[in-house]
Parts: C-alpha cells; structure tokens; sequence
C-alpha cells in the first residue's frame, strides 16, 4: 500500500489549523463520562491479553486520535485527553510521540488485521508527514530513529508502505554518523552523544541491513555508556570531552536490550546474547519495585515505562529470555489492576503499581471514585502516558500469545 503525497505548505498548515480551531469551538460537545475505580479483576490467558490490549487501543483512537485538520485518511494523536479546542488545531505536536502512536497501532494491527486497522497505520503515517511540513525527516536523530522502526514495521509486517519514507529516514540516519566517534548525536550539529538516540537508531540499522553499524552503535554502549556498578545504560556522553551524562532510565535500557536482541539474532555472536542477558537483569534489579517497571512521570518521560517492556518482549520472543518476559507479564498485571476505567476503556497512571486517582485533572477527579488500597498514583492526561500502557497489554498479549 504506497501511500503518495504532494506535499504541504506552511501557509497551509496556519490555515487549516485556524479552520479546525473553528470548526471545533462550534462543534466540540461537552464531555460526559462515567468513571469508576471497581474495575473487572485480571484474567489469565491469551484470549484474556488479547481483550486488555484491544480496549487500550480503542480508549486511545477514541479519545485521542483525530482528523489532521479535517483531511480524509490523514490523523494525528491529540497529546492530551481530555484536550482544549486548540489541541484540536495541531499547531503543538510532538514527532517521536507520533511515532509511538503509530508503533502501537502496527501492533494492533498485527494482533487482529483488518481494513479498519490498515486504514489507521496508513493515516497516521500520512499525518507524521503532513504535519512534518510535507518530509519524513527532521534534525533530531531520536525521532527518525523512532519512526524509522515504525515505517520498516508497517512495510515488513503489513505491506503497509510509503514511498521511500524508509530509505530517507535511514540516508538521514547513516548521514549522521561520525566516524571518529563512531556514533550519531542525538540532533544535527550537537555534540551530545546518547543512548535514546543511538538505541533507535541502531535498531532501525539491524532491521535495514546496516547489521555493521548497528554492531558499532551496541559496541559504542557497552563500552562507553554503561555504567560497572549497575550494569545500567547510561544517558549519554558529549564528544569531545568525554563528560558524561550518568542518568540512568528505563527507556535507556529497553533500546539497549532491543538494540543487542537484533544483533543476536542476526550475527548469531554470543557476545550479543550475554548482553541482552545482563541488562535485563540489570533492569529487573535497579528499575523494577516489586517486578513491576518504575514509574517515570508525564510529558517525554510517559513513554519511558512503554519502551522498556516493548524490548524486554522482543528479547523473551526473539531469545527465550523469561526474566523479561516475566518482567512484562508483572507490569501488565500491575498496570491492568491499578487502572482506572472512563466509560468502560482503561486509564493508566504514571504508576502501574499503584490505584489510579485523577488528582490534578479537576473535571476528571469530581467523577473518580477511588477505592481502598495502597496510596494512589495521579493519572496524567498526556498521550505518551497512555500510550505506555497500550504498548505494555500489547506486548503482554504477544507473550501470551506465543506461550511465554
């Protein structure tokens, strides 16, 4: 499915988008929802997982997902639920959030393939690139990375394509790459070498054929980002100068074990397989409480939580490693029993291991009704958060699914 496009100016972009805020103030209907903390309990099984992921996808394309300024078969992700009129506009938008969008209705899609679904990963492609301003790329190597995976996904497991959006993507790529360090930076022109940079990109290299590169983007992580005591991933490191960045986050340990499970895979090296088996130790020891994955917060860092339980999948399926897939199926648990439910479908906190209370989102906390239990975890009305828990019940479900 070769989605063509034209092309978009930015003349455009200011007039629709005013034509959309109007559109809106008019016919936006004042919001009514039924809200409860007496959620159903977990089940078991893969019909079970099947059913969790299905509502998280419907609670996001109901609340979230929208027309691109009134054009057919071109959408976008609200950022936040509930929104204001002009979140309705687009003119804020984040790339590597829609990319993740799109990354999770690939998934969908993949669980239980139809026309409606295709429609959508077709849509939501054509909207990244709509609202990109007419490209694919931008100067943020993270976010190419991001939806260069996506896009390769779409092609590979769908037949789902767009042009030469994947051989743009990866020429920007592969044109940030600085021999001397032996990394790309994390956007043009910086001297800021990191893991969420690097990770993705490397990913999207093993997938594309860049098996070499993407073994110099693992080596480059090993031996210069990871942290001894730990055996963590460490955020990044400026060159020259060798200052590093010693934060260490959940997302920097998903694309580091999602980078290395492809190079097992591909290369066959043991080396690779030892590495995938560290780091998921070391993210069960250092950034799981209670086997669940620890919180992050809102805004970028909702996806965090979303990315390491998607790579700790990909390395059970790929490798038989049941430490992460039982890190997975916990946090799915967890998640799924601390929810919230708004009109039958799930809202999750920026704590899977906690009750979800709405505290902070006034005209959703006057119609939560909170049950005993453990202190509560505040919902976040960010998409990324959301999209975290979609991206978790999706990859507890493949798990299931395949009987691990």
């Amino acid at each position: 499915m070769d989605r063509r496009y034209t092309g978009v100016s930015r003349r455009r972009v200011l007039i629709a988008s005013g034509a959309a805020l109007a559109i809106s103030a008019l016919t936006r209907p004042a919001p009514t929802w039924t809200i409860s903390r007496n959620v159903s309990p977990y089940a078991v099984g893969t019909e079970a997982s099947r059913a969790r992921a299905e509502l998280a996808e419907q609670a996001i394309v109901r609340r979230n997902v929208r027309s691109l300024w009134g054009q057919p078969g071109v959408q976008l992700g609200k950022l936040v639920w509930p929104s204001s009129v002009a979140d309705l506009s687009f003119l804020k938008w984040c790339y590597w959030w829609q990319a993740h969008l799109l990354d999770c209705a690939i998934d969908a899609a993949c669980r239980a393939r139809d026309p409606e679904r295709l429609h959508r990963v077709a849509a939501l492609a054509s909207g990244i690139r709509t609202r990109n301003l007419g490209g694919w790329t931008n100067r943020y190597y993270d976010d190419m990375g991001w939806l260069a995976i996506a896009l390769e996904r779409a092609d590979r497991l769908l037949d789902v394509r767009f042009g030469d959006a994947v051989g743009d993507l990866r020429d920007a790529l592969i044109g940030g790459w600085n021999p001397v360090v032996g990394a790309v930076p994390w956007r043009f022109g910086d001297d800021y070498y990191n893991t969420p940079a690097i990770g993705p990109t490397g990913i999207a290299f093993a997938r594309l054929g860049e098996v070499s590169r993407a073994g110099q983007l693992a080596d480059f992580l090993h031996t210069r980002l990871r942290d001894p005591g730990s055996g963590l991933t460490l955020d990044g490191v400026h060159e020259p100068g060798g200052r590093v960045n010693r934060t260490t986050l959940t997302y920097c340990q998903g694309v580091a074990i999602g980078l290395e499970t492809e190079l097992a895979v591909r290369t066959g090296e043991s080396e690779h397989h030892r590495r995938v088996r560290e780091l998921v130790a070391a993210s069960g020891a250092g950034l799981t409480h209670g086997g669940v994955i620890a919180a992050s917060g809102g805004d970028d860092s909702g996806l965090f939580m979303g990315i390491l339980a998607r790579y700790l999948a990909e390395a059970a399926l790929a490798l038989g490693d049941t430490a992460a897939a039982k890190i997975v199926h916990d946090s799915a648990r967890a998640a799924w029993d601390n929810r919230a439910e708004v009109d039958g479908l799930p809202l999750f906190g920026v704590d899977w291991s906690r009750p979800v209370t709405a505290s902070g989102i006034p005209q959703l906390a006057a119609r939560l009704v909170l049950s005993p239990g453990p202190p509560p975890s505040s919902v976040c009305p960010d998409l990324s958060v959301q999209l975290s828990g979609w991206m978790l019940l999706e990859a507890d479900h493949r798990l299931t699914a395949a009987g691990l």
